[in-house]
């Protein structure tokens, strides 16, 4: 029969316990591991961005605000440009007297959700437009920021000394010029440019669009080249630059393959700040009359057009001072989130 008496260690005894030694199951194993699954920098951030409720509702907004403004005018049955002296200034949801008739009449008639304007025009078709506008000009025009700024960034801080000196000096002149009198300047000159050039693409755009994107890309990508140039001088004495250089990469490919790529986190928190500035802006001119070539409508000239009637209608600034405070709030709202998910800092 087996000895199944049971053995106890002497606590003085120097002899170690063999039951130290005993192989770990598979339970113990797993609560050993410590380490996290190993991903990339750009899917850790997008994990990190979804974790941050105020961004990813900014974001919703902004996605609901675009399918709105891109969509929504296949379908609706009125026209920003088509007109109706019966029904000038009309309330939300107002029938003028012949849109009256036509409903006594068993007509169908589609309601104006906010309204008419002075001439009779449906003021949520305009608005709807507006909104469109404004995107188009905040995406392209940050667009024409990332390019230039990428590039004469990465310029500058790749090759450093004297270039690096000239071409921020021309930065450093650019950020000293008062920038709501340049852009003023610049929008009424080049507007009356490209108005007489007679160019197919400025006929389709209009002359104000077209001045507005010069303006930009004459003036507001010296905050992207300079963001750019600092993290290119903190990277470029890497090893891997130093071993692309030492293998005969020409600066080209180094900036394009190796630099550029370790730059995308700023460059999306730049451009993504950089869009409601850029829709700001282009409400600020148009509200002084220098966007938009009418009767392309703008929330801005929506506004400006609005002040004659302010204490009749007032709805009528209500509705694009909404649109440009939601389109305007949610990108700043989502850029602080872009922020805190792709800087490294403040990774915990």
């Amino acid at each position: 029969m087996p000895d199944t008496k049971k053995t106890f260690k002497n606590p003085i005894s120097l002899q170690i316990d063999p039951a130290l030694f005993e192989k770990a199951g598979d339970e113990e194993k797993a609560q050993q591991v410590t380490m996290r699954e190993s991903v990339s920098f750009t899917k850790d951030a997008m994990r990190r961005l979804r974790k941050n409720h105020i961004a990813m509702v900014s974001l919703y907004v902004i996605i609901a605000i675009a399918l709105i403004a891109f969509i929504v005018p296949n379908y609706y049955p009125y026209n920003y440009t088509k007109q109706d002296v019966t029904a000038q200034n009309l309330a939300p949801f107002q029938y003028s007297a012949k849109e009256q008739a036509r409903i006594a009449q068993g007509a169908e008639v589609f309601p104006h959700i906010m309204g008419t304007d002075a001439l009779g025009r449906d003021y949520a078709i305009r608005v709807i437009y507006g909104t469109r506008i404004s995107l188009l000009v905040g995406i392209f025009s940050a667009l024409i920021v990332i390019v230039i700024g990428i590039v004469y960034g990465s310029v500058s801080g790749y090759f450093g000394g004297k270039v690096d000196l000239v071409m921020m000096r021309i930065v450093d002149i650019i950020y000293s010029l008062p920038d709501v009198l340049i852009v003023i300047l610049l929008s009424v000159a080049i507007k009356d440019w490209v108005a007489t050039s007679g160019s197919d693409l400025v006929a389709r755009l209009g002359a104000g669009m077209v001045s507005i994107f010069i303006v930009f890309g004459l003036l507001y990508w010296v905050s992207m080249a300079r963001q750019v140039r600092g993290q290119i001088l903190s990277i470029k004495e890497q090893e891997y630059v130093l071993a692309s250089k030492a293998i005969g990469a020409s600066p080209a490919r180094i900036i394009r393959k190796h630099m550029i790529p370790n730059c995308v986190s700023v460059i999306i928190i730049i451009a993504a700040m950089q869009i409601p500035s850029a829709i700001f802006t282009e409400s600020f001119l148009s509200f002084l009359g220098l966007g938009v070539s009418v009767p392309m409508p703008s929330l801005g000239s929506l506004a400006s057009d609005a002040r004659t009637g302010l204490r009749s209608y007032p709805y009528q600034l209500l509705f694009p001072a909404l649109a440009i405070f939601l389109i305007v709030l949610a990108f700043n709202l989502l850029g602080n989130g872009l922020r805190d998910a792709f800087d490294p800092k403040l990774r915990s």
